[in-house]
């Protein structure tokens, strides 16, 4: 059996249960590829979802330890299973990987092929491993959900993070009028991201700032979603991808409430790289690790406040 390094946890945890070793290198079957991985990015609480550690997506069945974490990835075809014919063997791809399955922390990930795009020609691989949960969030909160139309405004609690910095990106190329809370000290980065207003969340309240929105995106929860009803104008719709909404405050406010869990999605994922190659989005990423210190990246996201994505770097 053919071999590689990757990284994977033998047991529930979190980062400490992560090791870098020698496993199997996986074969694609009927209708799945094998990439080659470049570069692949890690997400904020991966490692308690239940679907990290099964088969489904509720956490019931039995465990599928050893897993490998990161679910983002961006890299080369380096084979096709029965009946792929596209994309094909040497192709530049990336994607988003079915969260039941293995991620992309080693050199080599077998996902289905509908699932997978070309990547973005315009960036580099670690760049767009920034980009497929986190763009696509943006994506489906924005089009998907909100169906967000030009000279609407929408709000984004938590501009700056990993998923927000594309909902203001995203929005602002949409046509839309685009405000976005985040720390003092990213007020700049988030109005360098589109943003027409950015509001220091610590400093200031946001509902003296903004009022009668069309589309509010929480990224945040708790009080901040709690407080958001009332910015929003009649008709108006939260879309959380924190916490599921109060249906009861929605209906009391006379809007919508929208909770979703990402999804992958091949044609998305084409229309994300047409608006990077055009310049109108760009990948943010907080830093880039070797393979051999993705467990120092995990724990650096149990520590607190990034800018953009943590990215690792597999291969040249």
């Amino acid at each position: 059996m053919s071999t590689m390094h990757a990284v994977r946890a033998h047991s529930r945890g979190g980062p400490e249960q992560l090791v870098y070793e020698e496993a199997p290198r996986p074969e694609p079957g009927p209708g799945e590829v094998l990439v080659a991985v470049k570069a692949a990015s890690m997400t904020p609480r991966e490692l308690t979802w239940p679907e990290t550690w099964t088969h489904s997506s509720d956490g019931t069945g039995p465990e599928r330890t050893p897993i490998i974490p990161s679910h983002e990835f961006s890299g080369v075809v380096a084979a096709c299973g029965a009946g792929v014919e596209s994309p094909a063997v040497g192709e530049a791809v990336y994607g988003l990987i079915p969260f039941t399955r293995d991620g992309a922390a080693a050199e080599y990930v077998v996902l289905p092929a509908a699932v997978v795009a070309a990547k973005p020609a315009t960036v580099d691989h670690d760049h767009a491993a920034a980009l497929p949960l986190a763009a696509l969030s943006a994506w489906q909160a924005l089009v998907d959900h909100a169906d967000l139309q030009e000279g609407q405004h929408v709000l984004v609690q938590g501009g700056a993070g990993g998923v927000g910095n594309y909902v203001v990106q995203l929005a602002a190329s949409l046509g839309a009028r685009v405000s976005a809370t985040a720390a003092a000290a990213d007020l700049e980065f988030v109005q360098d991201l589109g943003a027409e207003q950015a509001i220091d969340y610590a400093r200031d309240r946001f509902e003296d700032h903004v009022r009668d929105l069309d589309v509010v995106v929480d990224l945040v929860g708790g009080a901040t979603q709690s407080r958001s009803w009332s910015v929003l104008k009649p008709g108006g719709i939260l879309v959380s991808l924190a916490t599921p909404p109060d249906e009861q405050e929605a209906a009391r406010h006379g809007v919508r409430g929208v909770y979703f869990i990402v999804e992958p999605e091949r044609n998305t994922l084409g229309s994300i790289a047409e608006l990077v190659d055009h310049g109108h989005l760009r990948p943010v990423l907080d830093r880039v690790l070797p393979l051999t210190e993705t467990r120092s990246g995990y724990e650096a996201l149990e520590m607190g406040k990034r800018r953009g994505k943590i990215v690792i770097h597999v291969a040249d």
